[in-house]
């Protein structure tokens, strides 16, 4: 059991990426539990947090990156570590944060040669099942993914020149969301309070009666089967992805020739993209330039959506991740064998594969 860790939080140094690994009321939390801080200057700038107040929190503030790396037993981050990040991270030493390695294999090979002990967030597993470290990012990307699609439909745009929610005498716009989950569940939301015409495609049925029931029949739901999301795409205005198979990569569910069918202008927003997207015609893009064109029909593929709306994710996050990093300032590596769920976090350590889906997506 560690008596004292050493918590380190740099600056997030991917395009765009704002949030911050803690906000200083964690800091302050991890203090007092006697444990000791330092953070990277301007860490917190993106979400209107100063140096001095992760000062006034008890954090020592360094000047740079590397510094916060050599100090600290434990690195906290949002997005996954860049490669330069990845070069400065030692043996023995833990990584928390957002990882999504089954789709990027450069840095899970960067991580193995680091020999440190790499914990992802969406892997994380709670006594229900559920993700709780991933469920508030899921969130916000899934209500960003309306309000996106929504612009991107303007003419201005590119787009069609629908609007969402239609008014009397004309048709709203039809929205589609493939993936029932809590992105999907949180797009539909967002979507029928626009009063868009709003379809959920997903494979349970079960799912499909809960949400018919939170919904109140206002939404169409569907079984999934290569068929009807054929159908469903080439008749949407606004195809919102959601799928998810934790730790693996995302399956092509929408094919080429779907796209191809859809009305120029129509949009496409891919919230599966960190794992990989569900589109075939889905890469990757930064919030400096998120949307491409394929068959006249605009994609948005951002791997850092939440990253948009620095503040309130970074405090929807730390307000989930906060009981588990006390849990590893108290024990160390420990805390992983007193809980089966947050050992399912731990994908990377001492050089080796250590999650089932990023070993078999990667084949290491």
């Amino acid at each position: 059991m560690l008596s004292v860790m050493k918590i380190g939080v740099p600056k997030e140094i991917k395009v765009h990426e704002y949030r911050v690994g803690l906000v200083p009321g964690s800091v302050l939390e991890l203090v007092r539990a006697g444990h000791q801080v330092v953070v990277e200057s301007g860490a917190g700038a993106g979400i209107g947090c100063a140096d001095d107040e992760y000062r006034s929190a008890g954090a020592t503030v360094l000047p740079t990156s590397r510094a916060v790396f050599e100090a600290a037993d434990c690195v906290v981050k949002v997005k996954e570590p860049q490669l330069p990040e990845c070069a400065m991270l030692r043996p023995g030493q833990i990584l928390f944060t957002y990882l999504h390695l089954a789709a990027d294999r450069a840095q899970a090979e960067a991580l193995m040669k680091s020999g440190a002990h790499a914990i992802a967030y969406e892997t994380v597993v709670a006594h229900d099942g559920s993700l709780p470290l991933l469920t508030p990012m899921s969130e916000v990307a899934g209500r960003m993914s309306v309000q996106v699609g929504a612009t991107l439909l303007q003419k201005a745009a590119g787009g069609s020149g629908v609007l969402i929610g239609g008014v009397p005498g004309t048709a709203p716009a039809r929205v589609l969301v493939i993936g029932g989950g809590v992105s999907g569940a949180a797009a539909a939301e967002i979507a029928l309070g626009m009063r868009a015409s709003v379809t959920i495609i997903d494979k349970s049925l079960p799912r499909l009666r809960e949400l018919d029931a939170r919904f109140g029949g206002h939404v169409r739901t569907l079984a999934s089967t290569a068929d009807t999301i054929e159908r469903e795409v080439a008749n949407s205005d606004l195809v919102i992805g959601a799928v998810l198979i934790p730790g693996a990569a995302a399956p092509k569910l929408v094919g080429e020739q779907a796209i191809s069918r859809m009305r120029p202008g129509s949009v496409l927003v891919d919230i599966a993209i960190d794992q990989g997207g569900c589109f075939a015609t889905s890469r990757p893009t930064t919030h400096a330039e998120p949307t491409y064109a394929v068959h006249g029909v605009t994609h948005y593929c951002v791997t850092n959506m939440p990253g948009a709306v620095p503040r309130t994710s970074t405090f929807a996050l730390n307000a989930a991740t906060l009981p588990y990093l006390k849990l590893l300032a108290d024990r160390g590596l420990d805390a992983l064998s007193a809980d089966p769920g947050f050992a399912a976090g731990l994908n990377v350590s001492a050089g080796r594969i250590t999650c089932a889906a990023v070993a078999s997506a990667l084949g290491l």
